[in-house]
């Protein structure tokens, strides 16, 4: 496994990581799980990530839809949110988010933490935690080769 972290200070180092993020992933795909409290800032980071492959449509939460979906950019991108769904809510849909796993697209998933470690083997862990100055620490941790090459590629 491959890890590195980063921590943005500003708006302007957030956007600056994502952006980076971003190139690596936009030509292939790739399943990211997202962790972290509430008000981290993982749907924030997920919308900077879209804007910076070219999605046109306003980034939302998806809490109470659980899924968004968004086809402007050259790669599709899709925004789960398992808050809502806890635990056995998520049995429900693990066939599903195996699916999203698969072929080239770009997979979300917030509150990762609810999906039991049954996600698909190649993905990228992002946990994000703040601290009392509104800094953010970005941990990154890639599963599986293809991953582990965006995650050692976000180090250069």
């Amino acid at each position: 496994m491959s890890s590195v972290d980063f921590i943005c200070k500003t708006l302007d180092d957030t956007k600056e990581l994502a952006y980076k993020f971003a190139k690596l992933i936009e030509k292939d795909g790739c399943f990211i799980n997202l962790y972290g409290e509430i008000g981290a800032g993982k749907t924030a980071f997920v919308k900077l990530v879209a804007q910076a492959i070219g999605v046109t449509e306003k980034v939302t939460s998806p809490s109470f839809v659980i899924l968004n979906e968004y086809h402007s950019a050259n790669i599709p991108v899709y925004h789960f949110d398992l808050y809502r769904l806890e635990n056995e809510g998520v049995k429900t849909i693990i066939d599903e988010l195996r699916e999203y796993s698969e072929s080239r697209q770009i997979s979300f998933v917030e509150w990762a933490e609810f999906s039991q470690d049954e996600i698909p083997f190649n993905h990228i862990k992002i946990n994000v935690t703040y601290d009392d100055d509104d800094s953010r620490k970005y941990s990154f941790v890639g599963v599986g080769e293809d991953c582990e090459k965006i995650v050692e590629g976000l180090k250069q």
